[in-house]
């Protein structure tokens, strides 16, 4: 699904003289290569503060401490995602509430957010999913009007920026009232190891962040706020300082094998392609973490099988809705507020993604896909 060593490889010439670079210094922890990554990264999304932490999970939970949410506040997120979004907010014994996700973006419903909102709602969590931002404008308009906070969980959408209806952009992770990513090494940017960073333009709450990723201390010994031990190494800090620079390219090479995809997917009944796919060259409005078809009467997991026995890496995301899992049933979900994500989890696969992706390669991974929809 991804191809680290051959992107290692390019750049292996920075990576290693700087990893070297902490080796000698011996400054493993909050050393010179953090700070610099943390400030290469502020200006590269024209954000206010970046504080890294240890992971993308750790991040989006750090970001609900922050705020000072409160045992029973309900936080509204989507029912089709990855369960690090969930399992943050029963962790800090919030009360989440899951919600359909749209059949064409796959991200947030916005009108199934307006439905779910009650007295007890303290913050919405959309999810930028598969590396396209969710309905940014209408979910900080609705959060105003009922003064919610709106966390943004942009560990698939890095790099990927948002247009506004006044047609101005904005980079996903910084509109929210603060934001989580992951630097798990799949990721658009990714490190080699575990990784994560929270973004705010808010100045007090970014000191309290940064209180609470370093034990509540603001000074040694001196617990201020209730913290947590969740902190960016500076190897990881090396590695993707190196990265950073090549992000706008990893993601405009993952935007044209999506379009190659496209292509070869165009106008067939049984293939829906993700939005996105349409945009002109220069939009960056999708970074394609993950390119995903939905199936249209297509036995999808006959497919999953092809595809393995002609050794082609598929993924399935996420073969079981959130609301459905053993941690996190609920009496209060109806199958019937759930419609669209209960059809995605069984008809969804999601294709090879990365930036060494070439021609032949993309060329043997549809032609493979298509002779078997054909064939059945």
């Amino acid at each position: 699904m991804v191809d680290l060593q051959g992107q290692y490889a390019k750049i292996k010439d920075v990576v290693d003289p700087s990893i070297e670079e902490v080796m000698n210094s011996a400054a493993f922890i909050n050393g010179p290569k953090v700070h610099q990554f943390q400030k290469n990264l502020e200006d590269y999304l024209g954000v206010k503060h970046v504080i890294p932490c240890a992971n993308g999970t750790d991040a989006l939970q750090i970001a609900m401490m922050g705020l000072g949410l409160k045992p029973g506040d309900e936080v509204i997120t989507a029912d089709f995602t990855f369960a690090a979004t969930v399992e943050v907010i029963a962790l800090l014994q919030l009360t989440p509430v899951l919600v359909d996700v749209d059949p064409v973006t796959f991200n947030i419903d916005v009108e199934a957010i307006k439905k779910a909102i009650t007295p007890k709602t303290k913050a919405i969590v959309p999810v930028h999913l598969f590396g396209l931002p969710a309905e940014m404008d209408e979910i900080m308009a609705l959060a105003k009007t009922h003064n919610l906070y709106v966390i943004e969980d942009n560990a698939q959408a890095i790099g990927a920026s948002y247009t506004h209806k006044d047609g101005s952009k904005t980079k996903a992770g910084a509109i929210g009232d603060v934001a989580s990513t992951s630097f798990f090494p799949s990721k658009n940017l990714g490190c080699y190891g575990d990784g994560g960073a929270i973004f705010t333009n808010d100045d007090d709450l970014a000191h309290t962040i940064r209180g609470v990723v370093n034990h509540g201390m603001y000074k040694r010994y001196h617990h201020d706020v209730v913290g947590v031990n969740s902190r960016l190494d500076s190897i990881q800090a090396a590695v993707l300082n190196a990265k950073l620079p090549h992000l706008d390219a990893y993601n405009a090479a993952r935007r044209n094998a999506a379009k190659k995809y496209n292509n070869a997917f165009k106008n067939h009944a049984n293939i829906i392609t993700p939005k996105g796919l349409e945009i002109n060259d220069g939009d960056d409005s999708h970074v394609f973490h993950q390119y995903t078809l939905n199936l249209n009467n297509v036995d999808r997991d006959a497919l999953v099988a092809h595809l393995q026995e002609k050794n082609i890496p598929c993924g399935v995301y996420y073969p079981i809705p959130l609301h459905k899992q053993k941690a996190y049933v609920d009496d209060r979900y109806n199958e019937s507020d759930f419609v669209i994500t209960n059809q995605l989890v069984k008809s969804v696969i999601s294709l090879p993604m990365h930036t060494e992706l070439d021609d032949e390669q993309i060329e043997y991974i549809t032609s493979t896909i298509l002779n078997f929809i054909n064939a059945n």
